[in-house]
């Protein structure tokens, strides 16, 4: 379920940092020394090809900048599944579908590194077992958080959440616009990217996956 990078040269925030991403800015998170340093080089390459002065006073703090973005935008290789959910699981004899729909998403498409964002709904029907509903949006980000193609990272977090929760089964849904399609190439600007990832009763009953595709698709209540 955790896809790490072949080589160990690579971005990444410390421990420390990991430990509370949800308030750390990303330009203040520390990172490996020696590889932080070979990536801003790459990056302030980067600017002198495009045209522009690294040295100058906007651009001075830039390579470091983007480096720590990049660590943080693709933090989820160091995430697994089954470790954000942990101890989470509670005994449970609910049947019904429990779902958490409109859970925001980020990602880079791995194409042109430009990013898609969107929303996922996300539904299992348990097996015994429960999980804590804040464990799905964090399954959601372990896969987002690197680069992706909207096909696969709906099959991802299908394929953990089936694996993990052994439910009766398991929908995912993905609404998402791509800025490589809205700033370059066809630059169409209203157009939305849908996939879905069905797995057991979701996939073969054809009444659970009208209900489960009926509620993905239905209009967001305010509260």
């Amino acid at each position: 379920m955790s896809t790490t990078r072949g080589s160990k040269n690579v971005i990444r925030p410390t421990m420390a940092a990991r430990g509370s991403m949800a308030t750390v800015d990303p330009d203040d998170m520390e990172t490996d020394n020696a590889t932080q340093v070979e990536f801003e080089g790459l990056i302030r390459r980067q600017l002198e090809l495009l045209g522009e002065d690294p040295e100058r006073d906007g651009l001075l703090k830039t390579p470091s900048r983007v480096a720590k973005s990049m660590a943080w935008l693709t933090r989820g290789y160091d995430l697994d599944a089954r470790q954000v959910i942990g101890d989470a699981m509670f005994a449970e004899n609910h049947e019904n579908m429990v779902m958490v729909r409109d859970i925001e998403m980020y990602s880079m498409c791995e194409h042109h590194m430009l990013p898609f964002f969107g929303k996922v709904h996300v539904a299992y029907i348990p097996n015994g077992k429960i999980v804590g509903l804040s464990k799905l949006p964090r399954v959601v980000e372990v896969f987002a958080r690197r680069l992706q193609v909207q096909e696969r990272l709906g099959e991802q977090i299908a394929n953990a959440l089936d694996e993990v929760l052994q439910p009766k089964g398991v929908g995912v849904v993905i609404e998402a616009v791509h800025l490589c399609m809205m700033m370059r190439g066809v630059e169409k600007q209203s157009s939305r990217t849908i996939t879905s990832s069905l797995r057991g009763l979701f996939r073969d009953d054809s009444k659970t996956r009208s209900e489960f595709l009926r509620l993905a698709h239905g209009p967001s209540a305010s509260y």
